[in-house]
């Protein structure tokens, strides 16, 4: 069975990873797994740019197909941020809490009905050659003014799914994977996969 490459050292999406790709005939391996110890940095000016980055370093020191992702959460009342300084928002060494709290310190005084926002996900897959496919998932919702739910990980206690009238954090990790950026991309790349019969 080949391998694919969960190109990222990233606990919450490895886990979310292996959920939604478990299906595909491939051995889903991690960086770990492999050895790879090396950091990508995210130096791109788009999620686009800084997937594909990570995916072809990856799959070229690998020599694996490797899929690598970037999200980012948009809000529309800071004219788009975080974006893609998502991870990076509050500064470097944040943890998710001190990332929440910075966002809602930035929304202070923001009524909810104008809190509107959106994660956004772009997966890139790459061949050790270089040749790259990308998926895309969004999902859109509100900023609460608030952290509610215990699972899942980043902004997801913040992120209000009107349609379910729960947050990303109340949300169990099958229910997640339906609806979020993250699963829909999954299941774009999915169906690439199986596609392609393994070459992009």
């Amino acid at each position: 069975m080949p391998k694919l490459l969960l190109a990222t050292n990233n606990k919450g999406k490895l886990r979310e990873y292996k959920s939604l790709l478990q299906a595909l005939p491939f051995e889903l391996v991690t960086m770990a797994e492999q050895g790879i110890l090396t950091e990508v940095s995210e130096v791109g000016e788009s999620l686009e740019e800084n997937a594909r980055i990570k995916a072809t370093i990856l799959a070229r020191e690998s020599r694996l197909l490797a899929l690598a992702d970037d999200s980012g959460l948009e809000v529309d009342a800071l004219n788009g941020e975080p974006g893609r300084l998502s991870a990076r928002y509050a500064g470097e060494g944040a943890s998710d809490r001190d990332r929440v709290d910075y966002l809602l310190a930035k929304l202070e005084g923001v009524p909810p009905e104008r809190r509107t926002a959106r994660f956004r996900c772009v997966i890139a897959i790459s061949t050790p050659e270089g040749k790259v496919e990308f998926c895309h998932g969004e999902c859109e919702g509100f900023i609460t003014l608030e952290p509610k739910g215990k699972n899942g990980f980043g902004y997801d206690p913040v992120f209000y799914l009107p349609q379910l009238d729960r947050t990303m954090a109340e949300l169990s990790p099958e229910v997640k994977n339906r609806v979020s950026h993250r699963g829909k991309a999954a299941r774009q790349a999915s169906r690439l996969l199986k596609k392609s019969k393994y070459r992009l």
